[in-house]
């Protein structure tokens, strides 16, 4: 097992990492789920794991274990934690190597255009030929030409009234106090003696000979290029030079550490916790407060179950120190209690639809591979909040129209006719609640297709920015393909009495340069993790049918 990595949200570059023989998984404690500081026994002599710096960039070589077993999601919280306790403790060591030089590739200032000023005591290095590209992609309305326009704003920003350019412009000067480092542009001749095989005129081919210039220039300094071009860093570690991948946007390296929504209690809970729990009815529903070892792992909003024992379902409703209180759930598998004619058929699914019924919860996030339900559910519980409860006035539907194959070109109509190609999902979805009843006949069935149609807005992504959603249902399908910022405009919509939905899989991210790690999706559901007004629920078991569900694990 190799080494376990820091999480990227408080990423940082590693150096001089021994090979670890990890012990047997059966054996693993809590201690190996955490970081790994010491060799274990018969591993050969090799220097130490150290930290040269906290910055943005993480070496690949590092993994973080994934847990297994039926505390999974404790071992990964707590390795999680161990983990960011590490960078924390080795944030405050002092570099040996000093300050290193960054060269930035074009594309990752238009990926990140604060990627500038996340480098903290390290100096940025800009090639002309990077400047160059981005003047070529300023013009245009896409994210990629706002980017580009953006890091131009703040380079001119930063060199006004600069004598010396070439001695480098502090990274501060516009207020970033993280940004310790300078900013170094090219302003004279970098030649290299690249490979003849690699074209000269190429852009990718000129950053590199950049690179290996600066590293002759500066023997006594780490020079790193950083770039999201997979083929790019390939071709700098063949020349001997150092490549590494931006991470500053990661909010998780592996997904296996995610929030999950949900923790399964130890199956001593209630030997353990039975003396020091009150419970007492109100509104229908059992109310426990507990205290001691296990609230340490709890999260509001969270849902809790025990099925050894006495069985409990529940959502942590308010946590103060070490007590939590905890109430139990509607139970939306059963028939009296159907949400537009449809039942939970699992537990993931019963805990999703108690947060898409609840009025105080504004933000919910549902993950899930192909067929666990997550359009269905976000349609019943929309359509009978709109039409029967009539808590919300309308449902807004939008999603990333981000092609899975060739795009199809240009496409006729109105807005909502455009987006309807995108929109099949919905239909199938809508097909399934709007079961026809006989007894209705043609007209009835008509009339009640008719009804549900004009409460249901299709709205495209392109159009948001400015606009104010009030007292509205909002789904936002395929949320994985959508950038943190793109999640931010969208969220940021929303007005007074307004509920936002976000659905996904992290498994289908068609955007490029998107991964699970810095996906829209992921960085939302960490963020809004603990918040009282928000719920996340991970949905495990496909109920599409047989042949989807085979296709899902086997494919």
């Amino acid at each position: 097992m190799p080494l376990p990595k820091e999480p990227t949200k408080l990423a940082s570059t590693l150096t001089n990492i021994p090979a670890i023989p990890a012990p047997k998984a059966k054996r693993a404690s809590k201690k190996t789920a955490a970081i790994l500081t010491e060799p274990t026994a018969g591993a050969p002599s090799k220097p130490p794991l150290t930290l040269a710096s906290s910055n943005p960039v993480v070496a690949r070589d590092t993994q973080v274990p994934t847990p297994t077993g039926k505390n999974a999601g404790t071992k990964a919280a707590s390795a999680k934690q161990s983990a960011a306790d590490k960078v924390n403790r080795s944030r405050r060591q002092v570099s040996q190597s000093g300050p290193k030089i960054y060269v930035l590739d074009t594309n990752v200032l238009m990926h990140d255009p604060t990627s500038l000023f996340r480098f903290e005591e390290h100096d940025v290095f800009l090639p002309l030929i990077t400047l160059e590209e981005l003047d070529n992609h300023k013009k245009g309305m896409s994210e990629v030409a706002r980017h580009a326009r953006q890091v131009s704003r703040s380079l001119d920003a930063l060199m006004e009234n600069v004598d010396a350019i070439e001695k480098g412009v502090p990274l501060n000067r516009l207020g970033n106090a993280d940004a310790l480092g300078r900013l170094l542009v090219q302003t004279t001749e970098l030649s290299a003696e690249l490979p003849k095989t690699l074209p000269v005129g190429k852009a990718d081919n000129q950053i590199l000979g950049v690179v290996y210039a600066l590293a002759k220039q500066h023997p006594g300094k780490e020079v790193a290029l950083v770039s999201k071009d997979i083929n790019m860093r390939i071709k700098a570690r063949a020349l001997g030079l150092l490549a590494e991948d931006y991470f500053n946007d990661q909010v998780l390296e592996d997904r296996d550490l995610l929030y999950s929504g949900h923790l399964e209690l130890p199956a001593d809970f209630w030997e353990k916790n039975s003396k020091g729990i009150e419970s007492w009815q109100q509104g229908g529903s059992t109310y426990y407060r507990i205290s001691g070892p296990a609230v340490k792992d709890m999260m509001v909003n969270q849902f809790v179950h025990c099925d050894t024992g006495l069985p409990l379902i529940a959502q942590v409703i308010e946590i103060s120190g070490r007590t939590a209180v905890l109430k139990t759930l509607r139970d939306f598998s059963h028939n009296k209690n159907s949400i537009w004619g449809i039942t939970a058929r699992n537990r993931e699914q019963n805990f999703a639809l108690n947060l898409l019924m609840n009025p105080e919860c504004d933000f919910v996030t549902l993950l899930g591979q192909a067929g666990t339900g997550k359009t269905l559910l976000a349609l019943a519980a929309g359509l009978s909040q709109v039409l029967e409860s009539k808590q919300y006035s309308e449902i807004i539907v939008t999603r990333a129209t981000v092609p899975v194959g060739e795009d199809i070109g240009f496409l006729p109509g109105t807005e909502e006719e455009k987006m309807a190609p995108w929109m099949g999902a919905f239909e199938d979805n809508l097909e399934v609640l709007n079961k026809p009843d006989p007894s209705a006949g043609d007209w009835g069935r008509s009339a009640t297709t008719d009804l549900i149609r004009t409460k249901i807005k299709v709205k495209s992504m392109n159009f948001m920015r400015g606009r104010t959603f009030i007292n509205k249902f909002l789904i936002i399908d395929e949320a994985q393909n959508l950038s943190p910022k793109q999640m931010k405009t969208l969220i940021t919509r929303a007005g007074p009495g307004t509920k936002v939905i976000c659905l996904g899989n992290l498994a289908q991210i068609d955007t490029p340069y998107l991964t699970e790690g810095s996906s829209g999706l992921t960085y939302v559901v960490d963020r809004f993790k603990g918040w009282p007004h928000a719920g996340h629920i991970t949905l495990q078991r496909g109920e599409r049918s047989r042949l989807a569900d085979f296709a899902s694990d086997n494919l």
